[in-house]
C-alpha cells in the first residue's frame, strides 16, 4: 500500500524500513501497544505526504535503498523542523546517528534492542509532539484574538461576542451569513473569518451582488461558455470557480432572484458549478460567506427569497451590532481612524474635546462604521466635525486642550463638558441633567460653581417652573 491510502490524523506512528521481516516484527510490537502504527517498505514520497501539523513520529532505519534516513530526516525538517524523527542505527552506523542527532532527530535505537526501548522512545517523542502541537495551537490563538482586536476594534460586550464568535468559525468548514446593517462591516469580519482559516492562502473573492445588474449576475457568478447567448465570444470563469480553494464573499444577497438563488442553493449543496452554455459539473472546494442587511426569514415568508435556501445559509450566522449598540467603542473607533487617518496625511494628530466627545456619543449613525471612519478623516483634516442632523463642533484645536495641576484640570474637563451640552437643544433643566446624567440638583450646584446659565443653552429662555426649584 502507498502513503497516500495510509497516513491520517489519526495515525501514530509512521515506521519505514526495507527488511520485511524487522518491519512486521516492529509494526506488532506497536500495534500490540495500542499504537495506530503505518508500516512503509521505502521513504519515496513520504514527506510530502506528512502535515506540518501531523500529530505522529516517524521511526527509520537508517540504511535503506533509494531515500535512506539521513536523507528522509532533512526532507522532514523541511516540511516541519519539530517532527520528531527515530533512527535505526546498525553497529557500525552509530557515528552517523550521532551526527544525524546534532542534525535533529530525535532519538536513535542500536541494533538488537529491545522491545520496550522503542516503545518508551516512540511514547515520549508523541508526548513531546502533543506539547509542541498545543503551544503551536495557543500561539495561534493567541495571534488570531491580537489580529481580531486590531481589526474589530471595542471592547463593549457585542463586539466581545462577535470576536469570540468568529474565532470559533474561523477554523471551521461552515459557511457563514453576516447580519449587519449597511456599513457596519461585514466584509471586514467576512474577510477575518478567512484570513483565520486554513483557507487564508486561497483567494478570497468578494462580490457584490446588489451592484450587478440583472443581466450579467449568472455569468458573473457562474461563468459561461462561447457562444451562451449574444457576446460570448470566449469562455468565461465565474466567481465561484474563480473562488476555488478559497473563500466566496457574497454581499447583500437579498438582491439576488429567485432563479438565481436556485443555482446558489444547487452549487452550495453539491459543491459543483456549471458554466452558462456548458455541460460539465465543475468540483468545488469553497467557503461561501454570504451577507445580508435585510430579515431574510422575513423575506422568505413574503416570498421575495426562497425558504430553502435561507435555511441552509442559517446554519452558522453572525450579527454584527450596529455602532449605536457599541457604547463608548464609539470614541475608540473614531480615534483609532482619526490617528490613522492623521499618519496618512502626514499630519499631527488632535484629540477629541468633551463636547465632540459628547457629539459623537449622541449621535444615532445611521451609516454606521463607515459613516464614522468618514467623520474621522475630515476631523483629521482639520475640518468642523459635522454630523447629520447635529450643529457643527468646532475643528481640533492645536493648543493644548488642559492645564494646571490634576485638581485644576477636572475641574476644567467638567466645565468644558457642561458648556458644551449647554450648546445643544434642550428644553428643560431635567432634560439637560439626564443628558449629562447627573441629579438636578448636583446640576444647579455645578452651573452656579462655574458661572454657567441654564439660558446659555441652545433650548433658549429660562427653564420651566418646576426645574427652577433647588
Amino acid at each position: 500500500m502507498t502513503p497516500e491510502t495510509l497516513i491520517d490524523s489519526h495515525t501514530q506512528v509512521i515506521l519505514v524500513d526495507d527488511d520485511p521481516h524487522l518491519r512486521q516484527a516492529l509494526g506488532q510490537t506497536l500495534d500490540l501497544a495500542g499504537l495506530k502504527v503505518v508500516t512503509l517498505a521505502d521513504a519515496q514520497g513520504l514527506a510530502e505526504r506528512i502535515e506540518p501539523d501531523w500529530p505522529g513520529v516517524v521511526v527509520s532505519d537508517i540504511r535503506m535503498p533509494g531515500i535512506d534516513g539521513l536523507q528522509l530526516l532533512e526532507h522532514l525538517r523541511g516540511r516541519d523542523q519539530e517532527l520528531p524523527v527515530l533512527l535505526i542505527t546498525g553497529h557500525g552506523d552509530v557515528p552517523l546517528a550521532v551526527q544525524a542527532m546534532r542534525a535533529g532527530a530525535y532519538d536513535f535505537l542500536e541494533k538488537p534492542f529491545a522491545s520496550d526501548a522503542l516503545l518508551d522512545s516512540v511514547r515520549r517523542a508523541l508526548a513531546l509532539r502533543r506539547l509542541v502541537l498545543d503551544n503551536r495551537s495557543l500561539r495561534l490563538a493567541l495571534s488570531d484574538r491580537q489580529q481580531l482586536s486590531t481589526r474589530l476594534v471595542g471592547q463593549s460586550p457585542a463586539m466581545q461576542r462577535l470576536r469570540e464568535q468568529i474565532g470559533a468559525l474561523a477554523g471551521t468548514r461552515a459557511d457563514v451569513l453576516i447580519l449587519g446593517e449597511t456599513g457596519a462591516g461585514k466584509e471586514v469580519v467576512a474577510r477575518a473569518l478567512h484570513d483565520l482559516s486554513s483557507r487564508r492562502d486561497g483567494p478570497f473573492v468578494a462580490i457584490n451582488a446588489g451592484a450587478l445588474a440583472e443581466s450579467v449576475v449568472e455569468s458573473e457568478l457562474f461563468g459561461h461558455e462561447p457562444g451562451a447567448f449574444t457576446g460570448a465570444q470566449k469562455r468565461r470563469i465565474g466567481k465561484f470557480e474563480f473562488a476555488n480553494g478559497g473563500t466566496l464573499f457574497l454581499d447583500e444577497i437579498e438582491s439576488m432572484s429567485l432563479d438565481v438563488q436556485v443555482k446558489l442553493l444547487r452549487m452550495l449543496q453539491e459543491r459543483v458549478v456549471e458554466r452558462l452554455g456548458g455541460n460539465q459539473l465543475i468540483p468545488l472546494d469553497i467557503r461561501v460567506i454570504a451577507a445580508t442587511k435585510e430579515d431574510l426569514r422575513q423575506a422568505a415568508d413574503q416570498g421575495r427569497f426562497r425558504a430553502d435556501l435561507y435555511y441552509r445559509l442559517n446554519v452558522a450566522p453572525l450579527r454584527i451590532p450596529a455602532l449605536r449598540e457599541r457604547g463608548d467603542d464609539i470614541l475608540v473607533l473614531f480615534q483609532h481612524f482619526a490617528d490613522a487617518a492623521s499618519q496618512r496625511h502626514g499630519l499631527a494628530p488632535h484629540s477629541l474635546q468633551p463636547g465632540q466627545r459628547a457629539m459623537l456619543l449622541r449621535h444615532a449613525w445611521p451609516g454606521n462604521v463607515r459613516e464614522l471612519q468618514n467623520a474621522a478623516e475630515r476631523f483629521a483634516l482639520g475640518l468642523e466635525l459635522a454630523l447629520d442632523g447635529q450643529p457643527p463642533a468646532a475643528a481640533p484645536s492645536a493648543e493644548p486642550l488642559l492645564s494646571g495641576n490634576l485638581s485644576e484640570q477636572v475641574e476644567q474637563f467638567e466645565r468644558s463638558l457642561i458648556a458644551a451640552e449647554l450648546t445643544q437643544p434642550h428644553s428643560s433643566m431635567r432634560s439637560l441633567a439626564e443628558a449629562l446624567g447627573i441629579p438636578r440638583k448636583t446640576l444647579h450646584d455645578k452651573l452656579r460653581k462655574h458661572g454657567l446659565s441654564f439660558a446659555d443653552s441652545n433650548g433658549g429662555g429660562a427653564d420651566d417652573h418646576e426645574e427652577q426649584r433647588p
